[in-house]
């Protein structure tokens, strides 16, 4: 394989894996009656009409049908992503959620 094979690969598995990122927090806010491109929105005003998010939001399945992803699993995912203004956003709605409980 040569190196800009090797490259192009890692660049796919790069954006394969954001992709799966972008599923997780879009099934996570799913699963707590939240909308997605409503907390996208408030981390990152400027970016309208995210394609990769609405394509996830595709796959997206019911809150009953789903597994359940916990809190700290979406913060991380994010934070490797380094989507840190959007984590900061789900760690809000985590703590409102917690004080409505």
């Amino acid at each position: 394989m040569s190196r800009e094979e090797m490259e192009q690969k890692i660049i796919e598995g790069y954006k394969q894996d954001e992709k799966m990122m972008i599923l997780v927090f879009a099934q996570w806010s799913v699963n707590h009656n939240l909308d997605p491109e409503e907390l996208y929105q408030k981390a990152y005003p400027n970016q309208i009409n995210n394609q990769a998010l609405r394509e996830a939001l595709e796959l997206t399945v019911p809150r009953k049908e789903s597994e359940d992803i916990p809190d700290q699993t979406v913060l991380n995912v994010l934070q490797l992503f380094g989507n840190d203004d959007l984590a900061f956003i789900v760690q809000e709605e985590i703590e409102k959620r917690g004080k409505n409980q």
